[in-house]
């Protein structure tokens, strides 16, 4: 290393909706929307909360764009220039050295995916880049026993992917790419489509996201609850306002919230014996932003027969795994891929 400065290590979640970045020494340092305002010349005018807050209010002249789908990269240049960003942000515009990062990925990218991820963290100026699975940094991120002799299982629910996953001596067992593509955004979706059909009206995906958060919920509430929500009638085209309980926001997320029941069934199904034993032994842990849906943990238990808890901080377990993970490579070294 020149003149015996340490390079900046970072940990990185780079997800669907959010970007948590995770420095060596001084914790959570971003915690922003990956989100990134673009003119039509594609020239970036806003990234991460400035641009969230321009969802579904931009004129003709920008376009809000999420540049990752599902986990994996959707717009490589728009990426590596928020990458750019937020690394900038953790570590200053002017730095001696370039930073160390680690990255979670979902566990069912392809190799092209990868080499995306290696090449964008490196060109936003990365000195070497490490990716681990995604349900393998939550979980360590959690506190999850990754590195003993027995079977652990996380469901991380995030914005764009579900990773499922048993997890045994710091390497993945059993997982299930699936159900990766439902997660938070097809919730939202899910109820933005149901208000459509029953009411006729139309709500975008920042009030689809108020609805689930204020009054949704994975089983019915007893009493229900309520909501006024505002939207613009699809026959009239003028602006309405309906009331949305608890109970019609459950019937719209059934779907997508049966498909994260299927892919957990599905790797119970494939998991060895002894570790389906270990993981009866120890309950299920959830994690990613979606896990704080109410009454989604109650829903899983109540599905498959096992105890299932939320961790601690859901939203932050990535990036806190990616974190402790960067600090013992040589432990972790059979679930990484690292840039040369």
């Amino acid at each position: 290393m020149p003149f015996g400065f340490n390079a900046p290590r970072l940990g990185i979640d780079l997800g669907t909706v959010n970007v948590v970045v995770n420095r060596i020494g001084q914790g959570i340092t971003i915690n922003e929307p990956s989100v990134v305002a673009v003119s039509m010349d594609r020239r970036i005018q806003a990234i991460g909360h400035a641009a969230h807050a321009m969802v579904g209010r931009t004129p003709g002249s920008l376009r809000i764009i999420r540049p990752m789908q599902d986990g994996v990269i959707a717009d490589y240049l728009v990426t590596e220039a928020m990458l750019r960003y937020f690394i900038d942000r953790s570590c200053g515009r002017i730095r001696l050295v370039r930073p160390e990062i680690m990255v979670a990925v979902p566990s069912g990218v392809t190799t092209v995916e990868r080499r995306a991820v290696l090449d964008a963290r490196l060109a936003a100026g990365a000195r070497r880049v490490h990716l681990l699975p995604e349900s393998l940094a939550a979980a360590i991120g959690a506190q999850v026993p990754v590195s003993e002799p027995s079977g652990s299982m996380i469901v991380n629910v995030g914005g764009g992917t579900t990773e499922i996953s048993v997890i045994s001596l710091n390497d993945v067992v059993a997982d299930c790419s699936t159900s990766s593509r439902v997660g938070g955004n097809r919730i939202d979706d899910a109820i933005a489509a149901y208000i459509r059909r029953k009411y006729n009206l139309m709500v975008g995906d920042h009030t689809a996201e108020q609805i689930k958060i204020g009054i949704g919920s994975a089983i019915v509430l007893s009493p229900a609850e309520t909501m006024e929500v505002r939207g613009r009638d699809q026959v009239q085209g003028l602006p309405r306002t309906v009331t949305v309980t608890s109970d019609e926001v459950t019937e719209a997320i059934t779907e997508p919230l049966s498909q994260i029941v299927r892919g957990v069934r599905m790797v119970l199904e494939s998991t060895p014996p002894e570790l389906s034993a270990d993981i009866i032994d120890k309950g299920i842990v959830m994690s990613g932003g979606t896990s704080l849906l109410r009454n989604l943990d109650q829903l899983l238990s109540q599905e498959i027969g096992i105890a299932v808890h939320v961790a601690d901080q859901p939203l932050m377990c990535v990036a806190l795994g990616c974190g402790i993970a960067i600090e013992h490579t040589d432990v972790l070294q059979k679930a990484l891929t690292s840039s040369p």
